[in-house]
């Protein structure tokens, strides 16, 4: 009978683990790309703006600007707010739409906040959006991703192994990030 055949387990759990966590794997890879170029773009909706021309609104009424504004402007549903920021524009604020509104030229700018489907859900997942039990999940696959680095330090052996050129793999990948915040902190 021989002993515990550690390395057997290491690469039977490291296989296992990465067939059950691939699918978190390519969500929060696909997010993190996302959310990294967020000063470029809004990966969480697509938003998109039009102007459009209604008849001027003279009046300093609230009701009266929000009943002509709605007829005007086709509206069936009562704003879920109203805003004044200063005193020639007005705007209705609808669930993912702003409609603002130049009082005295009757120029509207419209803009609309769409998810990007998918991406927002994944995004969501990512960023621990829905809390509860979800935090435990994704505790539990970034102990998957610790356990997924480490053991995979050892499946091979040999010249291609960690004794042999994956001690230059794992040197740069370590220098990197540390290169990376250094840089960062003190020299930029």
């Amino acid at each position: 009978m021989s002993g515990f055949k550690w390395r057997r387990w290491n690469i039977v759990l490291h296989r296992d683990i990465g067939y059950f966590s691939v699918a978190l794997v390519i969500i929060y890879g696909v997010s993190g790309l996302a959310v990294n170029h967020v000063a470029d773009w809004n990966p969480n909706y697509v938003q998109t703006k039009e102007i459009v021309q209604i008849d001027p609104i003279i009046s300093f009424d609230k009701d009266t600007i929000v009943t002509l504004a709605m007829v005007r402007l086709q509206l069936t549903e009562a704003p879920q707010n109203y805003f004044r920021p200063d005193p020639e524009t007005a705007q209705l604020f609808y669930p993912g739409k702003t409609y603002s509104i130049d009082l005295p030229t009757g120029t509207v700018l419209i803009e609309e906040n769409r998810p990007r489907r998918v991406l927002f859900e994944m995004n969501q997942l990512h960023l621990n959006a829905p809390k509860g039990i979800w935090t435990y999940i994704a505790d539990l696959f970034a102990l998957s991703l610790i356990f997924m680095g480490v053991s995979g330090l050892f499946i091979l052996k040999g010249k291609n192994g960690l004794k042999g050129r994956g001690k230059w793999f794992v040197l740069i990948g370590t220098a990197l990030p540390l290169l990376y915040w250094i840089w960062y902190q003190f020299l930029q």
